[in-house]
């Protein structure tokens, strides 16, 4: 039945949607040292951008602190420099062999500030949402048009593209509220 596949490729889209949102959500920092902040931070080795997670073993030892054990020493300059110029505003500290990050407690102001990044990254998410839910009801008129599917399929399947667009909403809500949360408490 061409309508279930329609949803089913959609429902898919919509997932992927939510899963990238959890994956921003790791590098807003929180009140907690967390090595989703430099995970995906892009190291120049040997002239290839690459993130910093294939380069080095990430931990977080401490609450205010993350440790930085690149596999190959000789990279230790350029992991500096790319934590240099990301937008973490954290001076890395080096002694040859790893690369500790200390994470400075958060300000009322920039835990706000935080907020509403994370708020920004939810509403960019849910448009993305709404616009798999307005492809799903065009290639479900298509197919109408086309006559492979009935009016009631296609009625049918709207009704479970719009369901599916409430749930993920829903999830998108939830997940902003708990990183908000993670982000204003102490």
């Amino acid at each position: 039945m061409p309508t279930q596949k329609i949803v089913n490729e959609h429902k898919n889209m919509m997932e992927k949607v939510l899963e990238h949102l959890h994956n921003e959500f790791k590098s807003v920092r929180t009140g907690r040292a967390s090595t989703g902040l430099v995970e995906n931070i892009k190291v120049d080795y040997y002239g290839t951008p690459t993130p910093l997670r294939q380069l080095a073993a990430l931990s977080a030892p401490e609450a205010s602190m993350i440790v930085i054990k690149p596999f190959d020493p000789a990279s230790i300059k350029e992991i500096e420099k790319a934590i240099k110029n990301s937008d973490l505003s954290i001076a890395p500290i080096s002694d040859g062999k790893i690369v500790r990050l200390s994470i400075p407690p958060l300000s009322g102001e920039r835990r706000k500030q935080l907020a509403a990044q994370v708020k920004q990254l939810g509403e960019q998410t849910k448009i993305s949402i709404r616009n798999i839910r307005r492809d799903a009801n065009k290639r479900l008129e298509d197919e109408e048009k086309a006559k492979t599917i009935t009016e009631d399929d296609h009625d049918h399947g709207k009704k479970e593209i719009d369901d599916l667009t409430k749930q993920y909403t829903d999830k998108i809500d939830h997940a902003v509220k708990a990183k908000t949360d993670e982000i204003m408490k102490d």
